[in-house]
């Protein structure tokens, strides 16, 4: 689809000192406590740590907040890496509203067969 002569691609991104930065895609934005949240920017964070293999955050439907974030990380071998230790550090490096709630530890990431995480699956074996 074509906005004013522009391809629109549903990214979002910002611009800061001539420079872009693309924060995320417009369908994968949460609204937490009435806060936009971009789930990939709280995986970026996530990936930092050194016990982290890789990792997705996801949103699901939250009672209280309209949704919240849950993180789902496969750690490195021989991690000792616990849920509270990793809230700490979103707690030291995100907003607040950016926190996950919830962290779940799991040895692979559900793909498709071209890679991509398939958020829809995390989700899903949350409620079921």
């Amino acid at each position: 689809e074509y906005i004013d002569g522009l391809m629109a691609t549903g990214d979002l991104g910002s611009m800061r000192d001539g420079l872009v930065f693309v924060e995320g895609r417009e369908d994968d934005m949460i609204i937490s406590g009435g806060e936009n949240v971009y789930p990939d920017e709280v995986a970026v964070v996530l990936d930092r740590l050194a016990e982290v293999r890789e990792c997705a955050v996801v949103g699901v439907p939250d009672d209280q907040f309209g949704q919240r974030l849950v993180a789902f990380v496969v750690p490195t071998d021989r991690s000792a890496l616990t849920e509270e230790a990793v809230l700490a550090y979103c707690r030291e490096t995100v907003a607040r509203h950016a926190v996950p709630r919830e962290v779940h530890f799991v040895t692979e990431l559900p793909r498709n067969a071209t890679g991509k995480i398939l958020t829809r699956e995390l989700r899903e074996n949350l409620s079921g």
